[in-house]
């Protein structure tokens, strides 16, 4: 037997501030790649324009897609009951998910052998668009719930269809944070875009940012004033920080206002949200200075504050049930073993920093910008 040196209550806790990173690690790296695939045919407006575009993202994006492939496994590892409930409700949104992901390359590569060029462009733009708005929506449908609910035998049912299951994800709240997570990760491709071109293709992009962001500033407000007056999941059973994983033994009720009580209860949390908007302040401003490469920071810090101010909100909730609240999924009933937690934390500590490390040393091989001139010259070379 091997010995575990922290107890199930550390490793919860440390498995779900690990999936904070994870998703932050998917939005910042993968989500510039988003970005600059939805801005395609926006800032694009010649064939060699978009080329430069598409080659800023064409060496990294599959590197990238590496913090998506290792979230998807570790909420399949780590917080199997989340991972089966959310695939099986979400199945249409999923799909659509996976067709714009396999868009990304599928555009890359056929374009160039295509004389009609313009529709592999808004391949590429849907592709842009689809995962970061799939995203948002998901993510406001974790504060209104989702109907499902598990029966004696632990297997989750849902009580719609796939087809009313994908339409209930359309609210109007849920849009609005979906619109907000195509305009966080438009500004993070155009801040990135301003890094890694030259031309007519960084000008545009430089203008892209403020009004991207400000888009985003105006939804991330408002989602947080609409979030306080919604009807919220609060836990009244006793909770066994310790105990074994079952969603179905505890008690919670819903009450109007309650999203922001760990706010409440720790004000120091608001340091989140509001560095959010510090840093989508900073970013703007170095963007202007011409300070771009500087401007990845605050644009990526953008990026973590606003996830991270999503997921302080719900805690400890990790997925919650709109016709029976307490078979909602929690950090305290929702997760592997102790073992398999402990298993997973040494693996990320001997992992984690050869991916950062690797992925580092990628980006400084690569820092040169994409210009028309370089374009030209690798031509050949280049999608």
């Amino acid at each position: 037997m091997i010995p575990i040196p922290f107890d199930y209550e550390t490793l919860r806790v440390t498995w779900w501030l690990l999936l904070g990173v994870l998703l932050i690690g998917v939005a910042v790296m993968d989500g510039f790649d988003m970005g600059v695939a939805f801005l395609n045919p926006i800032i694009g407006r010649t064939d060699s324009e978009r080329r430069i575009m598409i080659n800023t993202v064409g060496p990294v994006w599959e590197g990238n897609q590496v913090w998506l492939i290792t979230g998807a496994g570790a909420v399949f590892a780590a917080w199997p009951t989340v991972y089966a409930t959310a695939f099986s409700g979400f199945y249409l949104a999923m799909f659509l998910l996976l067709i714009s992901l396999i868009l990304r390359p599928v555009s890359f590569e056929f374009r160039n052998k295509y004389q009609k060029r313009a529709i592999w462009d808004y391949a590429l733009f849907l592709s842009g668009l689809l995962p970061p708005l799939i995203f948002g929506v998901a993510f406001g449908n974790l504060f209104l719930g989702v109907p499902f609910k598990f029966d004696e035998f632990r297997l989750v049912h849902y009580h719609d269809s796939y087809i009313m299951s994908f339409l209930h994800l359309l609210s109007p709240f849920a849009l609005l944070t979906g619109l907000a997570s195509v305009a966080m990760h438009t500004a993070h491709g155009a801040v990135y875009l301003a890094a890694k071109s030259r031309g007519t293709v960084q000008k545009r992009a430089i203008k892209t940012v403020p009004i991207a962001l400000g888009f985003w500033m105006v939804l991330f407000v408002i989602g947080g004033v609409w979030v306080s007056q919604l009807d919220g999941y609060t836990m009244q059973s006793a909770i066994d920080h310790n105990g074994l994983s079952d969603p179905t033994a505890k008690t919670v009720v819903v009450e109007t206002g309650v999203w922001l009580r760990n706010y409440q209860t720790y004000p120091i949390l608001y340091l989140l949200p509001i560095l959010a908007l510090l840093a989508s302040g900073a970013t703007i401003l170095l963007v202007r200075l011409q300070h771009f490469a500087w401007a990845f920071i605050p644009s990526s810090l953008t990026i973590a504050g606003t996830i991270a101010t999503a997921g302080v909100a719900l805690f400890p909730f990790l997925m919650t049930s709109s016709i029976e609240p307490s078979h909602s999924l929690t950090v305290w009933d929702a997760s592997s073993s102790r073992m398999t937690l402990w298993l997973m934390t040494i693996a990320t500590a001997i992992f984690m920093p050869i991916i950062i490390i690797y992925t580092s040393w990628v980006y400084r091989v690569i820092r040169e910008p994409m210009s028309e001139a370089y374009l030209q010259a690798k031509s050949q070379d280049l999608y």
